[in-house]
């Protein structure tokens, strides 16, 4: 599981960041890459990384904004050129259907793929399968914004080889069913319960991205014990009257989310084109006053999420 960052700018691109788009990368996990928004030009920038358009399954749109759509109408058309015919589902606030069906139709656009609109009317949890639930909540914006947390599944502890080998139980298809925890009968008659060869179940990991959002009680309720929290970070810690009043946070308002939640890593995103240089280092810098482990991104930067073993 690798986050990789493909705009980190806030509200128009610039020469050092592009508008929001974050890729979640499930290659190992699923073979899937899930993208977090899609502001103009998210198709220029996948051309400088290895993601492959057709293994983009789901888009999980915030909020309307341009900058974090506007992108959308070209990536989804590349994306029928590319390879792509698996369906391509699409969460997202009421009303992204109609934009997105509109510029496909306005441009005589033909998809080589169906998409599944999930038009949010309920949070909570939106999505779940054998691997990984999403759930998401509204958060405080201008327009409707959500935040989403990605819960993966907990994985089966692993399976120790030397104390079956001590056992006289050489390698084989047996021991697929010993790891699933079966209760397996072995060829010498032997009854063996597959619970005792396996370890500790493995904790899934979770990551929280959030749109842009004043401070709210739901950055906490989506964040609690992730591992990894995306946090915007439009302001500078002084300018809270200024973030408040533009519906953002600031670099101290994120890391104090982080704090009070527990989380093992925040980044910092969603920047303002005021900070460049050394002004964004600071932003980095007040957030770990508060929270040590705070980062601020850049457009194309990749962090691997390891397993907690």
């Amino acid at each position: 599981m690798e986050l990789q960052f493909l705009g980190t700018g806030a509200g128009v691109p610039s020469k050092q960041r592009n508008v929001t788009s974050i890729a979640l990368k499930l290659l190992d996990e699923r073979n899937e890459v899930w993208l977090f928004d899609c502001g103009e030009g998210t198709q220029q920038q996948i051309l400088e990384t290895t993601i492959r358009p057709r293994k983009i399954t789901k888009i999980f749109i915030t909020h309307s904004h341009g900058d974090h759509i506007l992108g959308l109408p070209g990536l989804v058309s590349s994306r029928s050129f590319q390879g792509g015919e698996d369906a391509l589902d699409i969460y997202g606030p009421k009303g992204i259907k109609d934009f997105l069906e509109m510029s496909l139709k306005v441009s005589g656009t033909h998809l080589k793929y169906p998409i599944n609109y999930y038009e949010i009317t309920e949070t909570g949890l939106i999505f779940d399968d054998q691997t990984f639930s999403v759930y998401c909540e509204h958060l405080d914006h201008r327009i409707e914004c959500f935040g989403y947390r990605v819960v993966e599944k907990d994985h089966i502890g692993e399976l120790n080889v030397e104390k079956l080998k001590a056992e006289g139980i050489p390698p084989g298809p047996i021991y697929k069913d010993i790891k699933s925890g079966q209760v397996v009968t072995l060829a010498d008659g032997r009854v063996i319960d597959g619970k005792d060869f396996v370890g500790d179940t493995i904790k899934g990991r979770v990551v929280t991205i959030l749109g842009d959002t004043r401070l709210h009680p739901n950055c906490f309720v989506l964040s609690k014990h992730a591992n990894v929290l995306v946090h915007e970070s439009t302001f500078g810690g002084s300018e809270s009257k200024m973030a408040k009043s533009y519906y953002h946070s600031t670099s101290l308002q994120a890391a104090s989310v982080a704090y009070k939640s527990e989380v093992d890593q925040l980044f910092l995103t969603h920047i303002s084109a005021r900070y460049l240089g050394r002004q964004a280092l600071e932003l980095e810098e007040e957030a770990q006053t508060i929270f040590p482990n705070s980062k601020i991104v850049k457009d194309f930067d990749t962090f691997d999420i390891p397993l907690k073993k």
